[in-house]
């Protein structure tokens, strides 16, 4: 009797304590307009290993409230404008550490991570870490290769790494051929721009957080505004060589035969000659800003 009554104590204080540590980050988080510090001992209650031990048997439950908490931290903060993302590993770091087979935790997470401010926290290499964890935990994955190759090609700019991530996990059982293609397509040639918009594709058609779609169709709408500037700038230069002199309005390549009618960038806005001759956007476009933002 007494082993019982003593077990209950224990449980009723591991719970207490684990809750204990959560309401510790969630009042952090929740603060969103004061500066956001972990303190030592905040990180000690509220520590992947330490919330696990007190969660005992409740502790894929306990991953999926701070999942949940880590979603609404990167949306809030999204949402405001505000690059301060600091508390978002350690949410990711508890929440994976509770339950290793939370795969959207490393999918998603990892684009939350990656990505560059203001679209991200702009840690590509906590990305990895979380990556290489989410692998290590679950090997038959083959999409946390796939999303571990993004983070190199996109992110990291490490082209060898990124060619090597996409060929491993072409060789796990239900990967998709693609996998494979980009592998030899990006050992041989680098970054590119059909590349980059295809891997887009994929992470855009897979998204299922709203966050993480929104932000690549803005990577896709932008993709499709170089690729067409690119196919202008080509019959640019088709237009000079029988024309002898460049064109500085759209329409002279219409009227040249060139182009059938006048190219619009994905929000319905008439490209334009900048004065180094280029093609590029209308600064009335609502893309013009999404473009600048990318570039700093």
């Amino acid at each position: 009797m007494m082993n019982k009554t003593l077990k209950a104590v224990v449980f009723g204080v591991a719970v207490l304590g684990g809750m204990a540590g959560l309401w510790n980050v969630q009042k952090k988080i929740d603060t969103e307009r004061q500066p956001l510090q972990l303190e030592s001992e905040e990180l000690m209650m509220s520590s992947g290993s330490m919330v696990k031990h007190l969660s005992l048997e409740y502790a894929p439950l306990m991953a999926a409230i701070y999942w949940t908490r880590a979603v609404q931290y990167f949306g809030e903060k999204h949402y405001l404008h505000d690059r301060n993302l600091e508390l978002l590993w350690p949410l990711l770091d508890i929440t994976t550490t509770l339950d290793p087979h939370l795969l959207p935790a490393y999918r998603t997470g990892s684009v939350f991570l990656s990505d560059t401010p203001p679209r991200g926290a702009g840690e590509p290499d906590l990305a990895v870490k979380l990556l290489e964890r989410g692998i290590q935990e679950n090997p038959e994955q083959w999409r946390l290769y796939q999303d571990l190759g993004n983070v190199y090609y996109f992110d990291k700019k490490d082209y060898p790494k990124a060619s090597e991530a996409f060929e491993a996990g072409s060789k796990l059982p239900g990967a998709f051929l693609w996998m494979k293609i980009m592998a030899a397509k990006i050992a041989a040639e680098g970054e590119s721009l059909e590349t980059s918009y295809f891997l887009w594709k994929q992470i855009y058609d897979a998204a299922n957080e709203p966050e993480i779609k929104k932000n690549a169709e803005s990577h896709l709408r932008l993709l499709q505004v170089q690729l067409d500037c690119r196919e202008i700038d080509r019959l640019a230069n088709e237009y000079e060589k029988r024309a002898g002199r460049r064109a500085t309005k759209m329409n002279e390549l219409v009227e040249g035969g060139l182009l059938r009618g006048m190219p619009r960038d994905p929000e319905g806005y008439p490209y334009i000659f900048g004065e180094d001759g280029k093609a590029e956007l209308n600064r009335n476009s609502p893309l013009f800003e999404e473009q600048m933002m990318q570039k700093n």
